[in-house]
């Protein structure tokens, strides 16, 4: 049975794809079985992976408008073990047709929570039912976050309403799995002191070791690939593969 991951922050700009591409390839690198399910309709996990969808291919989006099963929008990377539902750049976001659950109920429905060991959802930064879906089918999230004053807001934001979610008994096992900071220099104040808050808020545990700024995450989704494969000796892929253990053993 798969584990559930949420990749989520209600503001936008703040890294949640480029996490969500290279914590799915350093799983899928540990020899994991990883769905990643674009919900964003900005649809750059494709663009990560260098996955290049046709106008006719089924996605996420399609999903959820009623016009096919999830599993058939199911394409493989190029990479062993590693998959991608893609997104829909077209998609209105106020088109989710059959309630919270959609999402929950299909992965269980056509067993892709026996075909994988860990399904990541990358999701918007708008609060409607793309991001309500995924918070009902997930068991973890992961809050990726730039250490500035706005950021800091919107991670409380999506604290209010994980909240909201377990509160109204639509998923009671969602917990927040930790707050990753991304394009951050220890060297700035605001960024130290962003840090600092959201450790005294939600736990100094649940603070994983930060991604840096590096030029190489930008330049790896420029070619469609992991900055694990793009450039493995950089520290972006140093990072991530560090912050990949720490959520390991968090989730243990």
């Amino acid at each position: 049975m798969a584990r559930t991951l949420v990749i989520s922050n209600r503001k936008g700009g703040s890294g949640k794809s480029s996490t969500a591409v290279n914590v799915a390839a350093e799983l899928a690198a540990q020899g994991q079985r990883v769905l990643l399910v674009d919900l964003d309709t900005q649809g750059h996990c494709a663009v990560g992976l260098g996955v290049k969808p046709r106008r006719d291919t089924p996605t996420v989006h399609g999903f959820l408008a009623g016009h096919y099963g999830l599993r058939q929008a199911v394409v493989e990377s190029s990479w062993p073990g590693l998959h991608l539902i893609p997104a829909d750049p077209l998609f209105e976001h106020g088109g989710v047709g059959a309630g919270e659950l959609q999402l929950s109920d299909a992965l269980k429905a056509e067993q892709l929570m026996d075909d994988y060991d860990t399904i990541i959802l990358d999701t918007p930064p708008s609060l409607d039912g793309l991001l309500i879906n995924a918070l009902c089918a997930a068991d973890r999230v992961l809050v990726p976050f730039v250490p500035h004053y706005l950021s800091g807001e919107g991670v409380r934001q999506l604290a209010r309403l994980l909240f909201r979610v377990a509160s109204r008994g639509l998923n009671e096992r969602l917990r927040v799995l930790g707050f990753l900071p991304v394009m951050v220099d220890l060297r700035i104040g605001q960024h130290r002191e962003v840090n600092a808050g959201l450790s005294h808020q939600f736990g100094a545990a649940r603070l994983l070791p930060g991604i840096r700024t590096d030029i190489k995450v930008a330049e790896a989704f420029a070619v469609g690939k992991p900055v694990r494969v793009h450039a493995p000796g950089s520290r972006a892929a140093a990072d991530y593969a560090q912050a990949v253990q720490v959520l390991e053993k968090l989730w243990a």
